[in-house]
């Protein structure tokens, strides 16, 4: 069942969005070469924690940290590590969910590390642009799937492929609420949207093959052929009109 949300339920997500979008913009400035992953997360709890708020992901089904750090081709859930050092030329995925008076909001970014080449750089872009539209489809009346079918699209035209495995999910009072969004799908089909819906709807967007693995960890997703994977998710409310964005 989807939940919908009231404009009181709503208004509690956009402050934790809110304090996610800024946490996502802060990084930019500050992921470096020679910078461990443990110190993006250090960051986002930090912050989250200096606001009054709690970081979601941290002991959510035992996960460790406070953000998920995901390196190259690595594509989600990667584990923040003392030892894992970035270099220039990476690419590097952090996810941020943060729950304040019992909702949360979740968003992703993928960030290039120093200078990184044209095929990484656009791999990023089209996965934001995949996001965006997506967006054109949430809307009253517009059904779940048209959504996954317009970023399916985009992806694959520019020569991308979309991860199937893993999807986008509902979200409020839980991280994860129905229905899940996947990122690919035939226009058409799923359940109608209405306002007060609220979505995370989160692109994940391979260089090459879109299969899967998951590592020994139980936790962090790689690509199954090595090659690079970009992630872009924002936390999405459905209402009479465009839709709004809780975490930008």
């Amino acid at each position: 069942m989807i939940i919908i949300k009231s404009e009181q339920e709503i208004d509690m997500m956009r402050t934790s969005g809110r304090l996610v979008g800024q946490i996502l913009n802060e990084l930019r400035d500050i992921i470096k070469p020679g910078m461990s992953t443990m110190e993006i997360s250090d960051f986002v709890e930090r912050v989250i924690v200096k606001n009054n708020m709690i970081p979601t992901f941290k002991g959510y089904r035992d996960y460790p940290a406070a953000a998920c750090v995901s390196v190259n081709d690595e594509v989600i859930h990667g584990i923040p590590s003392r030892t894992r050092l970035l270099s220039e030329g990476d690419i590097v995925s952090v996810d941020v969910g943060c729950t304040y008076k019992g909702y949360v909001s979740d968003a992703a970014r993928t960030y290039g590390v120093g200078e990184i080449d044209e095929d990484a750089k656009k791999l990023i872009r089209i996965a934001e642009e995949s996001f965006y539209e997506g967006m054109k489809y949430c809307g009253k009346g517009f059904r779940l799937y048209d959504i996954s079918s317009a970023i399916q699209t985009h992806v694959e035209k520019a020569g991308f492929s979309v991860v199937r495995d893993f999807v986008g999910h509902g979200i409020g009072r839980s991280m994860h609420e129905e229905p899940q969004i996947p990122n690919a799908g035939k226009p058409g089909k799923g359940p109608r949207l209405a306002k007060g819906m609220t979505f995370a709807i989160e692109p994940m967007i391979n260089q090459g093959c879109f299969e899967v693995e998951v590592k020994q960890d139980n936790w962090t997703v790689v690509t199954a052929d090595g090659k690079l994977s970009a992630h872009y998710e924002n936390t999405v409310v459905i209402t009479d009109g465009e839709p709004e964005l809780l975490t930008l």
